[in-house]
């Protein structure tokens, strides 16, 4: 059943206001959507009036002290109940006015004016969500996992050849070292191209007999002389074959939606360390709603990582659900699979004249 929603419009008077957003916030604690209408005039008189203490969304305190935790919302279409802090960190701001904060909100808006959305998922992975957006944005052409979709197009020659550019030099090395390796033995660990640990950090991680990329320099000698010849250290390689390699038995990542796309697909399961971004409702998917990870706290301790990929490693239960979802995404990606028929789709309406824009 569709969840009721209200708009509340009351007469700009204090007396009026009140009694009726007491009444606005009695509907939404029984499940309503409600949409509360208020006058610029008042909101300007609320900030007048009460300063600092009006904007707390101000104070930065706000940022650490657990309010990104506590505060859940529970009314967006589509998502379970989420914590402020699982979303993207563009809103972790007490500016009103970020930049950051307002590309995004300009960014989304813009997608409302798009001939079609192109989304890298498949309908399974997200049924519930994908409803709500279908709501808003009836055409929408969900075609992920990408790199499985392309190899299904490909002719097995070209299949491993499929993960396109790279702006680092890969080291397809490491693919020969994972065959000497016993099948789910490996830790893969890839933090994306953007994240920068701290020496202390890189040295938690490290000392759980991981290893970080970078190359052996930046590790603490000592590791790399205990860890000698059960390690393999690059500064880059072809991400998806290796997750696909069997002597891969879980994933350390950051949860960037490729990599979380490309662990799915591969049947992986995860150890997430978010940092930025999307990577926050990434992992709270990945390890709440797919079951398929375990989220490490923001400050890195080794005996936490240790547990968390003794955990990922051993779950049969974590195991079997990723490779639920691996099978999900085989089925999508397949001829006749939804990722699949929707690229035709999509094809055909490109091939119709149509002219409209097509935003990813």
């Amino acid at each position: 059943m569709a969840r009721p929603h209200v708009v509340v419009v009351p007469y700009p008077g204090s007396g009026n206001i009140n009694p009726v957003l007491q009444l606005a916030k009695l509907l939404h604690r029984h499940g309503v959507y409600v949409t509360f209408v208020n006058t610029e005039h008042n909101r300007r008189r609320v900030q007048a009036t009460e300063g600092a203490g009006a904007g707390a969304v101000r104070d930065e305190s706000y940022l650490t002290n657990g309010y990104l935790e506590k505060t859940v919302i529970d009314w967006i279409p589509g998502m379970p109940p989420i914590c402020l802090g699982d979303f993207s960190s563009f809103l972790r701001t007490t500016n009103p006015n970020d930049f950051g904060l307002r590309f995004n909100e300009s960014e989304a808006n813009k997608c409302t004016t798009a001939g079609a959305l192109i989304l890298n998922t498949f309908d399974s992975l997200e049924a519930d969500v994908l409803a709500a957006l279908r709501a808003e944005y009836p055409r929408m052409y969900t075609v992920g996992p990408l790199g499985s979709l392309l190899r299904q197009n490909l002719d097995s020659a070209a299949a491993d050849d499929s993960t396109g550019l790279s702006l680092w030099k890969q080291d397809a090395g490491c693919l020969a070292w994972l065959e000497a390796q016993e099948p789910r033995s490996v830790v893969y660990v890839n933090f994306g191209s953007h994240t920068v640990l701290t020496p202390e950090q890189l040295a938690e991680f490290a000392w759980d007999n991981l290893v970080c990329g970078g190359g052996p320099a930046v590790l603490p000698p000592d590791f790399t002389a205990a860890t000698a010849g059960r390690c393999h250290v690059t500064a880059w390689c072809p991400q998806e074959q290796v997750l696909r390699h069997p002597a891969v038995g879980c994933f350390l990542t950051h949860s960037g939606w490729n990599s979380t796309c490309e662990s799915v697909s591969a049947g992986v399961p995860m150890v997430c360390w978010p940092g930025f971004s999307d990577q926050y409702t990434n992992c709270k998917y990945a390890c709440e709603v797919w079951g398929v990870g375990v989220r490490l706290d923001a400050e890195v301790r080794r005996e936490q990582v240790a547990a968390h990929v003794r955990e990922a490693m051993g779950s049969e239960v974590m195991r079997r659900r990723a490779a639920k979802r691996k099978e999900e995404a085989e089925t999508a990606t397949s001829p006749g699979g939804s990722s699949s028929e929707n690229l035709l789709s999509m094809v055909r309406e490109l091939s119709s004249g149509n002219n409209e824009e097509v935003k990813k």
